[in-house]
């Protein structure tokens, strides 16, 4: 299982990488790692693609891994084919992790990787009733852009600077599209300790997924 777990991590990070390379046609070559956009793919397509990718590989791990298992959520798979949970407390349960979880652990690998390179490349999920800390909005625009998707229910995107970094961001909508993530959330001792009256419902934005990806001024 871990092996399977290693593979998609390698994966995901590949199909990032290689999503990168075909929106740019050109990698600036002075001051440091900054990508520039030319005549080719606008930032604006290039965040799509990135998000197609991430959510692609998460779905894909939400469906060939998680419901392969005896268990989800606690709930008896009587089909599942993997003697194991998906659960929360995966690494002292030998268990596998939660979607989200895994979504986390393939960002940490991604902003490593693009640390190694130079290339200041990041993605994570973020929400407004985070349970883990490492999801809340932290900068001005993060907030700003969560409650923007919340309301509408659509993307957000614009440039930003970070560090002295040209930054264009996108923060996609984060919706319930499982009974079992709605159940997992409303349920949980944190969301209930600190969202007591937020009860989340089929299709809801429950956060978002955020992409940072550096860019040159023109």
């Amino acid at each position: 299982m871990n092996n399977t777990i290693q593979r998609i991590k390698t994966r995901t990070i590949g199909l990032i990488a290689l999503a990168v390379t075909i929106c740019f046609t050109a990698i600036a070559c002075s001051g440091g790692g900054s990508t520039q956009a030319t005549a080719g793919i606008s930032p604006e397509v290039a965040v799509d693609y990135v998000h197609t990718v991430l959510l692609a590989d998460r779905t894909a791990y939400t469906k060939h891994v998680v419901n392969r298992l005896k268990t989800l959520e606690g709930k008896e798979k009587p089909d599942g084919v993997v003697p194991a949970e998906a659960t929360e407390g995966w690494t002292e349960t030998g268990g596998v992790p939660l979607p989200a979880q895994m979504f986390r652990l393939g960002s940490e690998v991604a902003a490593e990787t693009a640390d190694e390179k130079g290339i200041g490349f990041t993605y994570n999920l973020i929400s407004t009733w985070n349970i883990n800390d490492s999801h809340s909005p932290k900068s001005e625009f993060e907030k700003k852009a969560m409650e923007i998707v919340n309301e509408t229910g659509e993307p957000y995107k614009e440039y930003q600077e970070i560090g002295g970094q040209q930054y264009f961001s996108a923060l996609y909508p984060d919706k319930a599209v499982a009974e079992a993530c709605v159940t997992c959330h409303n349920t949980h001792p944190v969301h209930l300790e600190r969202y007591p009256d937020k009860k989340f419902e089929m299709g809801e934005v429950m956060g978002g997924i955020i992409i940072n990806l550096p860019i040159d001024e023109a």
